[in-house]
């Protein structure tokens, strides 16, 4: 497991100011920060090479790009084989990696293996996913399917 780094006052409101827009200029974050903009460029330098900020993304609305239906997809995965040669749950992580359809894979503890969220287009896109490739995955044993009706809360902000 990593080891955090250890984060200030300047650290954490930089960290706030570029989850909320990761085109802010160092100009832009010294006035927030109070600093200079060389001392704010080290800081995030320092910020990138710990791990701590991974990477700089555009975020695209799913909707916007014909993407109108999200699913939480609850999985559970048949018995651990004997065989190292056939393990099911390397199998089905492999597997997941492959489908465009997830966007985001957790392993679970309790009842269900994982938890998948889907997007597709509509409701026969996510029948085919379903029928064509989730469950004729030889390690799926069993799915739930939840569907988000609205989304109250959507973030991709940690809250430093």
């Amino acid at each position: 497991m990593d080891t955090a780094l250890e984060l200030d006052a300047i650290d954490r409101r930089i960290l706030r100011a570029l989850q909320l827009d990761g085109r802010l200029t160092y100009d832009a974050l010294a006035a927030d920060a109070g600093l200079s903009s060389s001392a704010v460029l080290r800081r995030v330098r320092r910020l990138e090479e710990a791990g701590v900020i991974a990477s700089y993304v555009a975020l695209v609305p799913p909707e916007r790009v014909g993407l109108g239906l999200t699913a939480y997809i609850n999985v559970r995965l048949e018995k651990q084989t004997e065989s190292p040669l056939r393990n099911p749950r390397d199998l089905f992580r492999a597997a997941v990696q492959t489908w465009p359809e997830v966007v985001e894979c957790a392993a679970l503890t309790g009842e269900m293996d994982y938890l998948l969220r889907v997007l597709v287009q509509d409701m026969q896109h996510y029948a085919r996913f379903i029928s064509d490739t989730l469950l004729m995955h030889p390690s799926v044993q069993d799915c739930k399917t939840s569907f988000v009706l609205e989304r109250l809360k959507n973030t991709t902000a940690v809250p430093v």
